[in-house]
């Protein structure tokens, strides 16, 4: 009876509860990256479609496609000969007024020149004047000259050509400076600043890059494609590129750091993704929010600050407060009513 009291007794004592044995990872943070992948247009610094200001017979062409010009220099002349006796009339016309306005200063008897006489004097003189400024600004406008330095185009005009105001004739590129202008989604507003300098491609030569640096981002998002447009610099000194090129854009973006967790210590249940943070030898159930994955490991939104032991291994044999164990490890962590810890409280971690 003594006996079978006592096997009663030792039967109702609570048994230690066992460990589980898992494969854990100690949590590291990385950069979160967002790939930004484009093609732009390159365009130049400053372009211009030269046209006349008037209608005329070309009397020269002072350039051939792809020349460089500077600021000022003529491009055509225009048959301009009425306009210069326009100027020459106005001149002669300006004169005489003068003539007139000083003979009425030199008269010495006070009162033989009337007020009125010499108001005339004046207003005629002053006329004149205008004249001559509309004459040469006339002539001006039969010399078509380059409004700015840069490389002139085609042209179809020659000597003898009757042109009109809406006849084209050549475009003018400064492109020494490219700019190249391209669409990025809009969840990577505010990510990139002027001055950022990112590599690119020409479609015609893949095997050459670029360095390109942002001049401006565009302050508003497209409604309709929800992206934003960039506006980035390629230095052309070397007059390798053309306006009009096609490139292939694609750069990393930073962002935030994230903690970084094996994909297989994910756990999925009816409220969301979680995993199983190793604290005293214990399982302890952390929510999480995946950011983003990259081979086999996810960056995710947590509590887990750098160097926290996870259940990587033997996800789905824990639940919420179980002891667990590392294969290999002598020392683990014993069941309720047993507080023996060898080795300290990380015995039982790698």
């Amino acid at each position: 009876m003594a006996a079978c009291q006592g096997e009663q007794s030792a039967s109702d004592q609570p048994r230690a509860e066992r460990a589980v044995k898992i494969v854990s990872y100690s949590v590291t943070y990385r950069t979160e990256t967002t790939r930004v992948e484009a093609v732009g247009t390159a365009r130049a610094r400053s372009s211009a479609t030269i046209y006349p200001e008037t209608a005329g017979e070309v009397t020269q062409v002072n350039f051939e496609a792809g020349d460089y010009v500077t600021k000022g220099d003529v491009l055509v002349q225009l048959e301009a000969r009425a306009e210069r006796l326009d100027v020459e009339e106005a001149e002669v016309a300006l004169r005489d007024a003068q003539r007139t306005i000083d003979r009425y200063n030199r008269a010495s008897t006070p009162g033989v020149i009337a007020g009125n006489e010499m108001d005339r004097a004046q207003a005629a003189y002053d006329t004149a004047k205008v004249q001559l400024d509309i004459a040469r600004d006339a002539l001006a406008r039969r010399t078509v000259k380059a409004p700015f330095s840069g490389h002139v185009g085609l042209t179809d005009i020659d000597p003898g050509a009757r042109i009109t105001t809406s006849t084209v004739i050549t475009r003018l590129d400064a492109r020494d400076i490219l700019f190249v202008d391209f669409p990025v989604p809009e969840q990577t507003f505010g990510r990139i600043q002027t001055g950022d300098i990112f590599e690119v491609e020409p479609f015609s030569d893949p095997s050459q890059t670029y360095e390109a640096e942002v001049l401006t981002v565009d302050s508003a998002i497209d409604a309709t494609t929800r992206a934003y447009t960039v506006r980035a610099a390629i230095d052309n000194s070397n007059d390798r590129l053309r306006p009009g090129m096609s490139f292939r854009i694609g750069f990393d973006l930073p962002g935030q750091r994230y903690p970084t967790v094996p994909e297989e210590s994910i756990v999925w249940g009816g409220d969301g993704a979680f995993l199983w943070k190793v604290e005293d030898g214990r399982a302890d159930r952390v929510p999480v929010t995946i950011v983003s994955r990259d081979a086999g490991m996810v960056l995710v939104k947590a509590e887990l600050p750098e160097g926290t032991w996870i259940v990587e291994q033997g996800v789905q044999k824990v639940r919420q407060g179980t002891p667990v164990e590392t294969p290999g490890r002598s020392q683990t962590i014993a069941g309720p009513g047993d507080e023996r810890r060898e080795g300290g409280p990380s015995a039982a971690l790698p």
